[in-house]
């Protein structure tokens, strides 16, 4: 009689699942990764949905055809409510627990709101397909309903924009929006004047970009400002309601407020039953295993585990790929007989961010970028690290006629009738 082979369950088809996936394949095992969606999402370039460069299928692929070409690889679309690490199963909403003998989480994160969930109504983030789709909904109807509203100080806070968080996000965000409106929508109406929009981005902190070296961080500051962006730094965002924000002692009337200040993880460490982190993170072991379950993996943002120098591995992309990978490679060699200590090495690519259509920042360690340069390389690695050939050609079509014309492909106000009052509604 054959003996059943080793089931591994990867809950998450991000990053960190998906290369956990790919890194298992020739191995001697059944693979099923759970995910709530259907599809992979390239993360990196969200914010491009939300502003109407790139439509949806551009930047996400079903995992079933990634994965078509596995037989050992069996895919499930259903949403986890917990683990039971005695019996060693995932629960599954609406289905049978799912069996394992080594589990990987790779379910990243979710926004954090800093103890204000309230604020989440008023002020979305920016995670899913879903997010990115709702926020250019609300930009393009911002635009909409100032064009008919007569009330001078009504239709200004309609055309005003605001950004929480200076991270990458948020300046890809602010940079993207005041393009949209003083380029892409110019001229297109008859009343408002789309140039004339607002575009703030409030910081907490003393400067944007706060992971990046000093000099890219000033220069992202400038080339904000040069776009028509309003910076504020060094004052913290105390209220937020349908109607505008209050930082520090002022306060902005904007019916359009984006979040991107924060992220928490999944409820990962909750289904393990172990304490986790202040951002929600599972602590995990120098293999990537929580302690206590060797044969439990979490990986990506789901994960806090520091580099050598004492610093957590951030939160980003490139991490999640290697720490799939890792703990997909400590499962393989344990079942080859091999069980010697295999600590996770995360080795940093380097932080990048654009501005706008003709500038951005890159610091790769052995050589720094900025302006069009930077932007044209940020490009390129962008579209080489998309999937899909067919992909890789529309984005790169999308950018270069953008970038010829200032035109975006994607301005379609979708998720329900525009012209009906409720959707109007809501963003006033």
């Amino acid at each position: 009689m054959t003996a059943a082979k080793h089931r591994i369950v990867i809950i998450g088809g991000g990053f960190g699942g998906l290369s956990a996936a790919q890194t298992l394949a020739g191995a001697d095992v059944d693979v099923t990764l759970i995910d709530r969606r259907n599809h992979h999402l390239f993360q990196p370039l969200l914010y491009q949905v939300a502003t109407a460069s790139l439509s949806t299928s551009e930047i996400a692929w079903p995992i079933r055809s990634i994965l078509r070409k596995r037989d050992d690889v069996r895919t499930l679309l259903a949403t986890v409510t917990g683990v039971d690490t005695a019996a060693k199963t995932v629960a599954i909403e609406d289905g049978e627990p799912v069996p394992y003998d080594s589990l990987i989480i790779a379910t990243g994160a979710r926004h954090a709101y800093f103890g204000h969930d309230e604020w989440e109504q008023f002020a979305p983030g920016l995670k899913t397909l879903e997010d990115a789709t709702t926020i250019r909904r609300k930009l393009l109807l911002a635009f909409e309903a100032a064009e008919r509203e007569s009330d001078p100080a009504k239709r200004q806070a309609l055309m005003t924009f605001v950004i929480i968080g200076a991270g990458p996000t948020g300046v890809e965000l602010a940079g993207a929006i005041i393009e949209l409106a003083k380029i892409s929508l110019k001229d297109n109406f008859r009343v408002i004047e789309p140039e004339k929009a607002r575009v703030v981005l409030i910081e907490g902190g003393q400067k944007v970009l706060a992971n990046f070296k000093p000099e890219l961080s000033e220069y992202t500051l400038g080339a904000l400002r040069r776009l028509g962006v309003e910076v504020e730094l060094g004052a913290a965002v105390t209220s937020v309601d349908a109607n505008g924000v209050v930082y520090g002692d002022k306060r902005i009337e904007a019916n359009t407020i984006i979040w991107a200040a924060g992220v928490q993880a999944s409820p990962a460490a909750k289904w393990l039953g172990v304490e986790p982190d202040r951002a929600g993170r599972v602590r995990v072991e120098p293999d990537m295993s929580v302690p206590g379950l060797p044969e439990v993996f979490v990986v990506g943002d789901t994960a806090s585990i520091a580099m050598p120098d004492g610093k957590p591995v951030p939160g980003v992309g490139d991490a999640a790929k290697q720490s799939g990978r890792h703990a997909a490679n400590v499962i393989k060699a344990r079942l080859a007989g091999d069980n010697s200590a295999k600590p996770f090495r995360y080795k940093h690519a380097g932080d990048i961010a654009t501005i706008g259509k003709r500038a951005a920042v890159i610091d790769f360690g052995w050589i720094r970028l900025k302006g069009w340069i930077a932007w044209w390389v940020w490009g390129l690695a962008h579209i080489y690290f998309l999937i899909d050939t067919k992909n890789r050609l529309f984005v790169a079509m999308s950018w270069l006629w953008i970038y010829l014309s200032g035109q975006r492909s994607a301005r379609l106000i979708t998720q329900g009738g525009a012209t009906k009052k409720a959707p109007i509604e809501e963003i006033k």
